[in-house]
């Protein structure tokens, strides 16, 4: 009985657990794991660090990553605020925007002439 119980709360653990995914490349852009894009800051010239704070980063959150996810090849990780950390894609970090509502869209692509939908290469 104990076995049971004890293999139970394993696997009902795993099964429920949400896992995210680092970034991934989809449709030729760079989403994260819910399909949503992401974005690049022309103004991020600093290597390890995000140029978009205060209000900035109300508009356009970082791309965090979850604590036990670690940097690959081309995917990098960058300190964030509150002690996280934000993806990077080839040193640039990465942003969602908030005027994206659903996996796919772009609607900050080009915004101000700063922002751009990360890409690839």
């Amino acid at each position: 009985m104990i076995k049971k119980t004890l293999l139970c709360l394993f696997a009902c653990a795993v099964s429920t657990a949400s896992f995210a995914e680092p970034p991934k490349v989809q449709g030729g852009m760079i989403v994260d794991d819910e399909g949503m894009t992401l974005y690049t800051f022309d103004k991020d010239t600093t290597a390890g660090s995000s140029a978009c704070t205060g209000g900035c980063a109300g508009i356009w959150p970082a791309a965090l990553a979850d604590s036990y996810d670690k940097p690959t090849g081309d995917w990098g990780l960058i300190g964030a605020e509150q002690g996280k950390h934000q993806w990077t894609y080839k040193g640039h970090p990465l942003y969602r925007f908030s005027g994206d509502k659903a996996a796919g869209q772009k609607n900050g692509d080009g915004f101000k002439g700063i922002w751009h939908v990360a890409h690839p290469g």
